[in-house]
């Protein structure tokens, strides 16, 4: 029997869920024919679906038609849900394209046309609602073929002038038509697989029109795909069964996957490989399942037992899918009720983005805000009850705002140096600007004898796994070419998170030292208005920022198309409807990024400064003499230790385009390399007695300390755990044994430091490396003790919070490192060092015996006058 995986896609009340509903009841799959209109269709079995009459999530069935097994996938319609519908998109064969015969090729319809053409899927086409007035079949016929393409073709009838069509269509065709005078079956299928023609079929899905002869022409036409032997599967949705069970919906293309199979697979960024078994198949047909012991190649099933698993992920031999073409435009800021705290509240979202990633959520450090990134007004209030009924809190959100985006103007070489004690790495990376909507490409031009390839694979995974930050706005960079050229490790001293912050360094350096644009959203618009308005409409879309095609007449309407940027038009939809008194219609759909219309206003409005910004440093860090101090980016081109073996020409006098960049290669080898040598014994050589300070050091430790004596309030103070273990011998003796014990020992003696002295203590804990670790928070005996997150370092949360409550309270910092003791000296906190610490903790602690030693004394003196009154009948004064 044939197998195939086809999706029903529709512009929104085209009548996609109906037909859905019809291809089901034809086939014998359902015995009662549901509609949208009557909340009891089949494959909309959600509540808020069946509520709001669309569909939100992607539904799956099982139906036979004749010698054909379909697995059939039915997609959201409305386009706030596009990205549901564009994730569906990687597994199918075959697809059904919905048309309203009544309104015919809407925008979105034209979305989903250029969609299908970038996956290259064959589609289908259905024109529905031919029952209802105004419904020609010879116009909507030359509309397909006209805005869609030539192929579409009518199967109702296959005469002469429908066989010449077909062969037209491709060489090989026109040839067997020539000769034969007609095209095979076998011709028709490859053409139809191979989008040379779409076959096109009328009818009323309500009415069950037309529908049969739909059914009739995908068992005849569908040609079945051959899969390769060895395994292979794509993820295309991630969802939760009513008990909360995790489930990986997947097409397995290769192979065969059995229950209890051991999967394997990667992080997003190609990091952190993890293996998981599958614990149950389970074959979905609306709200129902049965589980089975394997799926073949061809098949659709859902997976639990993966918890590492995302959409767009290659599993086995399949490759991973390219990003989205469709995102949210839009940002908006969630605002949570009383209860809650907003990292619990984030973690329960994070459920949420697993299932949806192009809600981008984002937690906002500096405002302490939770952000996420959404396609409209429908999908908002959608989302607003689902936290509601999933996790029982309720959500507002704020005014949605435009999600900009930074790339630059011309190439430019960007250099991450980092290394404070004991850490070593240097990066070296070209920024080029690239096509619009190309987004970001990563490449390596680095030879294997400068850097080692595993290095180099670092670099490329810290690369992609982030969204790095322009410095314009703040905004995710995009349509750039990165590539590494040159970058250095050291043979001790060199870790992994010492690549990441060269490589984050380097990627900042180089959007401070480039040209950047700063891009926003633009519609693709077609608007209709009675041919009084156009003088109007014209007027006001050019005020919009738009530009318009000139008008075409259609009767008593004109039609106006153009592009315009989102910010301008998301109003104007009701404003046409006033001055048309509800004749005009403004179709939109997105039309990707560009140059933003009002950049010098917008990046005014936010405020970024760039160089505030402490999770994203532009700056690098360099040692000498054993201690490490921090570099302004404009300074560190004069201070980096390796060329970029490559040069960028300047533009040619008189207005000539600039020479082509020319590539050196890198000859020596790092064993022959003196000049690494001479670095390294000029940064881990001898130590000298003082360690040098920047010229101003001295100034600003005094400027701090007075800021810091005018501070009221209760005292601060921030102790570096992991640093403090290791520089006291007592914990780090202990570290050695057992790490958990001399943690737990320093937690104790600072609970009670912190009690004696009656201040607010925060112990912070290293936790970069641990995979998925949101960080937290909690307290024990009084103290506060924050496990940082991943990527995170102990010294970047410190510098961090230091700069928060150093703005209102006295902040005082414990730690041996050297680097993060000048940062915090910058920020206005006081700093102590592990040993003066130390001292100060011994000092509390003899305090503390003393007056326990007191008290025990007044308490043995107490007891005795007791005693002694109980037997000369005195009280004791």
């Amino acid at each position: 029997m044939k197998k195939a995986v086809i999706g029903i896609l529709a512009h929104v009340d085209a009548g996609k869920t109906t037909l859905s509903e019809g291809l089901l009841y034809l086939s014998g799959s359902i015995r009662k024919f549901g509609r949208v209109d009557h909340q009891d269709a089949f494959l909309d079995n959600f509540s808020l679906e069946r509520q709001r009459g669309i569909t939100i999530f992607s539904k799956q069935a099982v139906l036979t038609l004749g010698d054909l097994e379909v697995t059939l996938l039915d997609t959201p319609g409305h386009v706030d849900f596009s990205a549901e519908m564009e994730r569906t998109l990687q597994v199918l064969d075959y697809a059904v394209l919905v048309v309203s015969g009544t309104d015919g090729i809407q925008a979105h319809t034209l979305t989903l046309w250029r969609l299908l053409e970038r996956y290259q899927i064959p589609v289908f086409l259905f024109i529905n609602k031919m029952d209802l007035p105004g419904a020609d079949a010879g116009v909507r016929m030359a509309e397909l073929r006209r805005r869609l393409s030539e192929g579409c073709l009518a199967f109702d009838r296959m005469d002469d002038a429908f066989y010449e069509a077909a062969a037209l269509t491709e060489e090989s065709a026109m040839d067997e038509y020539l000769t034969d005078g007609a095209l095979s079956e076998e011709t028709l299928r490859g053409l139809i697989a191979g989008r040379r023609i779409f076959p096109c079929y009328f009818g009323s899905a309500l009415r069950l029109s037309g529908v049969e002869e739909l059914i009739a022409g995908l068992e005849r036409w569908i040609q079945p795909a051959v899969w390769p032997a060895s395994f292979g599967a794509k993820v295309y949705k991630i969802s939760r069964d009513t008990q909360g069970v995790r489930l990986t919906h997947l097409k397995v293309t290769g192979g065969v996957l059995r229950v209890r199979d051991l999967l394997t697979g990667c992080r997003p960024g190609g990091s952190d490989a993890w293996e998981e078994k599958a614990d149950q198949l389970r074959i979905y047909s609306g709200g129902k399942y049965t589980t089975v012991n394997e799926v073949p190649a061809g098949g659709v099933c859902a997976v639990t037992g993966l918890s590492q698993t995302y959409p767009g992920q290659g599993l086995g031999i399949e490759a991973e899918s390219e990003q989205p073409a469709l995102e949210p435009v839009l940002t908006y800021r969630v605002g949570l009720p009383q209860g809650p705290d907003a990292h619990t509240a984030l973690g329960k979202l994070r459920q949420l983005e697993e299932e949806d990633p192009q809600l981008h959520l984002l937690w906002n450090e500096s405002l302490g805000e939770i952000h996420l990134q959404l396609m409209g007004e429908v999908q908002l209030e959608v989302l607003q009850t689902m936290i509601q009924e999933r996790f029982g809190f309720p959500v507002q959100f704020g005014a949605g705002s435009i999600v900009y985006k930074e790339t630059i103007a011309a190439p430019v070489i960007g250099v991450g140096h980092y290394e404070p004690l004991r850490h070593y790495a240097e990066v070296h990376l070209l920024l080029e600007p690239a096509p619009r909507g190309s987004g970001l490409q990563f490449e390596s031009l680095c030879s294997e004898d400068v850097l080692d390839r595993n290095w180099q694979r670092l670099v490329l995974t810290h690369l992609e796994e982030k969204a790095h930050r322009g410095v314009l706005t703040g905004s995710p960079i995009t349509d750039m070419k990165i590539s590494l050229l040159t970058g250095r490790a050291h043979l001790k001293h060199t870790e992994g998170g010492d690549f990441r912050q060269a490589t984050y360094r380097a990627v900042r350096q180089g959007l401070r030292k480039a040209e950047s644009i700063l891009l926003e959203p633009w519609y693709q618009f077609r608007l209709e208005v009675p041919t009084e308005y156009v003088g109007r409409a014209m007027t006001d879309l050019q005020r919009l920022s738009g530009t318009v095609a000139p008008p075409e007449t259609d009767g008593e309407m004109s039609v106006l198309t153009g592009r315009a940027p989102v910010a301008c038009l998301r109003d104007y939809p009701t404003e046409v409807t006033a001055y048309t008194q509800g004749r005009g219609r403004l179709i939109c759909a997105l039309a990707g990024y560009d140059v933003c219309h009002n950049s010098d206003e917008v990046i005014a409005s936010i405020g970024y400064d760039c160089d505030r910004d402490l999770e994203n440093p532009c700056d690098s860090v360099f040692c000498a003499h054993g201690a490490g101090y921090v570099v302004p980016w404009n300074e560190v081109d004069g201070k980096k230790h390796l060329d970029s073996v490559l040069r960028l020409d300047r533009p040619a006098e008189g207005g000539a385009a600039p020479a082509p960049l020319r590539r050196y290669t890198y000859g020596g080898t790092l064993a022959e390399d003196k000049e690494l040598a001479a670095i390294y014994e000029r940064t881990y050589g001898k130590q000298e007695k003082e360690r040098p300070r920047r010229p101003d050091a001295r100034q600003e430790m005094q400027q701090a300390a007075v800021r810091q004596m005018q501070l009221t309030g209760p005292e601060y103070l921030l102790v570096d755990g992991y640093n403090i273990i290791f520089a006291w011998e007592e914990l780090a003796s202990l570290a050695r044994t057992d790490f958990g014990a001399a943690r737990l020992v320093l937690m104790d003696i600072l609970a009670n430091f912190q009690a004696f002295k009656k201040i607010e203590l925060i112990l912070v804990f290293d936790a970069y490396k641990v995979p998925n670790n949101p960080g937290s928070v909690e307290k024990y005996k009084g103290i506060h003790v924050v496990y940082t997150k991943e990527a995170e370092t102990a010294d970047a949360y410190i510098e961090r919070v230091t700069y928060e409550i150093g703005k209102k309270h006295r902040v005082r910092v414990a730690t041996s490192d050297g680097l993060e003791q000048m940062v915090i000296l910058g920020h206005g906190a006081l700093r102590i060092s592990a040993r003066a610490f130390k001292l100060e903790v011994e000092q509390a602690e003899g305090q503390i015996s003393e007056l326990i030693a007191e008290n025990n004394r007044q308490g043995r003196d107490l007891n005795r006058l007791e005693h002694t009154a109980r037997f000369t009948g005195t009280r004791p004064e």
